[in-house]
């Protein structure tokens, strides 16, 4: 039997501690061996989303076997809340020395700092306080914009729905890929992603702005960027003329639509191959005749992947 604990801070956010139980949980239903437990320094624990919440203050003892998890919590600032008396800390420290693992979701990835885990290690968190991060631990190594880093059993997450992924890595880690995908079935959840996929989507990194004409033709690439459109497709859809749509577009997204559905392209391809598929499969997948464009386009964002 597998103890996870998750260590419970004030203020923190229900979805980083939900996500990953979920996982856990499920998991323990399918007969896999965990069982849950959730400490906090006081009985009584706030969440960021207003639902109270009751845990153990003292801790179970552990084994090597055993993992905590340490939740985000909401804060402008990293050191805003979460803040741990030292023999909370030490307990991080302990359980890691004994041969344990450590995992952070969000904004917990503080927590671990403070308890001198991240030194000389690689990790990750919300790409809001990545800077902090990275400036608060300068002897840390902070991936940006991945979903989760795994260094030395300490193993940290970018936040919010990444700690799903995050646990179902741990749980395909110990059980194999298809004990963490009969999970993420029953969870209803779409994919188990790889840890170094970008946290935000091609699909949410170009609608920061306020053209409504722009983000209807968006809608229409997003729900059919595998399939041909032609740009008088997009512009009558918008009631514009093709050109002061292109014109728009680019203004707006600092992408011309045929750019912006080769990358929700190459995004999608870049994701069933971490899944396993060829190239060859990927890029029929999304729409590409065969793999050649596929390959150039990838050089041309990372020329390290010019003869793959």
């Amino acid at each position: 039997m597998t103890r996870v604990v998750f260590l419970l801070v004030p203020h923190l956010h229900l979805l980083d501690l939900a996500g990953p139980a979920q996982v856990f949980s499920t998991a323990a239903d399918y007969g896999l061996g965990y069982r849950l437990d959730y400490v906090a320094e006081r009985d009584d624990v706030p969440t960021a989303q207003g639902v109270a919440l009751r845990a153990a203050t003292e801790p179970p003892a552990l084994t090597a076997d055993d993992l905590i998890v340490v939740p985000g919590w909401r804060a402008h600032t990293l050191h805003e809340n979460g803040a741990l008396t030292p023999a909370t800390l030490e307990w991080l420290r302990a359980h890691h020395a004994g041969g344990g693992t450590v995992a952070s979701v969000c904004a917990g990835a503080d927590a671990l700092g403070r308890a001198g885990l991240l030194d000389g290690r690689r990790c990750t968190t919300h790409h809001d306080v990545q800077d902090e991060l990275a400036r608060d631990y300068p002897r840390a190594t902070v991936v940006r914009d991945v979903l989760y880093v795994v260094d030395d059993r300490v193993v940290s997450s970018a936040g919010i729905a990444s700690g799903i992924d995050l646990a179902l890595h741990l749980v395909a880690v110990r059980h194999g890929p298809g004990a963490a995908a009969r999970v993420a079935r029953q969870m209803v959840v779409y994919a188990r992603r790889n840890g170094d996929e970008l946290q935000t989507s091609a699909m949410l990194r170009h609608r920061g702005h306020l053209s409504d004409a722009v983000h209807r033709a968006q809608d229409l690439i997003d729900a059919r960027f595998a399939h041909h459109l032609a740009l008088a497709d997009l512009a009558a859809s918008t009631g514009l003329s093709e050109r002061t749509l292109t014109r728009r577009f680019t203004a707006s997204t600092g992408l011309t639509p045929l750019r912006y559905q080769q990358e929700l392209r190459i995004e999608r391809a870049e994701h069933l191959i971490g899944q396993g598929a060829t190239l060859e499969a990927a890029a029929r997948a999304v729409g590409f005749q065969d793999a050649r464009m596929l390959r150039r386009l990838r050089a041309r964002r990372r020329p390290d992947l010019a003869s793959a």
